[in-house]
C-alpha cells in the first residue's frame, strides 16, 4: 500500500500533573505509550522511557514501523483520535500517550511527553532534566532541529569538546535529543575528521542498551 508522508499529528497537549482541574493525575499504569518504531519523535521518548525504566509504570505499545492508512496513519489509534477529538479525520500519527480510565489521547507532543515522564514517573535513571537546566536543553533541541546543517554539528561539538555529555558531566534529555538528530542523519552527515567528539558521543551512547535497542537497521 502507497502512503502519503506523515502529517503533522493534531495538538493534543494534555498535561500529567501539571493541573489537577485536568483530570490527568500521576498513576501508575492509567497511561500507555503508542510509539512508532523510526520516527523521529517516537524514538526520543521511546529511549527517555527505556532510560528511566517504566516499562511497568507506564507500558509501552509499538505500532507497525509502517503506517497501514493511506494518510500515513495507523488505523490502531484511530479510536483514540475519534475520541478525543469530535469528527476527527485527520492521520491517527504516533507519539501517542493515551489515558486507559477515559480512552481519550493526553498528548501528542513528544517534549511535553517526555518531560512529564521524568518528572512524575522517574524513581530509577539518570535526572533527565535536572533543575535550572530547562533553558539549556531546549536550545540544544534548537539545534537538534537544524542537525543537518553543519553550522549547527559545529555549536554541538564545541559543546562536546571539553565535555563528557552536551551539558556538562551527567547525561540529561539534551543527549537524548542529540543522540536521535545524529543517528537520524547517519552515513550521510559524516565525514571522517568532521565533529569528531560529537559522532565519538553519539556511538558511546549507543553502548546504553536504552539506546542501543533502537539501533538495530540504523546507519551509525
Amino acid at each position: 500500500m502507497s502512503v502519503t508522508p506523515l502529517a503533522p499529528a493534531p495538538a493534543f497537549r494534555g498535561r500529567v500533573g501539571r493541573d489537577p482541574r485536568s483530570g490527568h493525575y500521576a498513576v501508575p499504569r492509567r497511561y500507555r505509550l503508542h510509539l512508532s518504531p523510526g520516527h523521529g519523535d517516537s524514538l526520543r521518548v521511546a529511549v527517555v522511557h527505556g532510560l528511566l525504566g517504566l516499562d511497568e509504570v507506564c507500558p509501552l505499545s509499538l505500532l507497525d514501523p509502517e503506517p497501514d492508512c493511506p494518510d500515513g496513519g495507523h488505523s490502531v489509534l484511530r479510536p483514540l483520535y475519534e475520541a478525543s477529538a469530535h469528527h476527527y479525520r485527520g492521520p491517527a500519527v504516533a507519539p501517542v500517550l493515551s489515558d486507559g480510565w477515559s480512552g481519550r489521547i493526553v498528548s501528542t507532543h513528544a517534549p511535553d511527553i517526555m518531560r512529564d515522564l521524568a518528572r512524575h514517573f522517574a524513581s530509577a535513571g539518570p535526572e533527565l532534566y535536572p533543575r535550572g537546566a530547562e533553558a539549556a536543553i531546549e536550545a540544544v533541541e534548537q539545534l537538534c532541529a537544524r542537525a543537518a546543517d553543519p553550522a549547527a554539528r559545529d555549536q554541538l561539538e564545541q559543546r562536546l569538546t571539553a565535555r563528557r555529555h552536551v551539558l556538562g558531566d551527567r547525561l540529561t534529555a539534551a543527549d537524548v535529543e542529540v543522540w536521535v538528530a545524529l543517528t537520524r542523519l547517519g552515513t550521510s552527515a559524516y565525514r571522517t575528521g568532521d565533529h569528531p567528539a560529537l559522532w565519538a558521543h553519539v556511538r558511546r551512547l549507543g553502548t546504553h542498551p536504552a539506546f542501543a535497542r533502537h539501533l538495530e537497521g540504523r546507519p551509525t
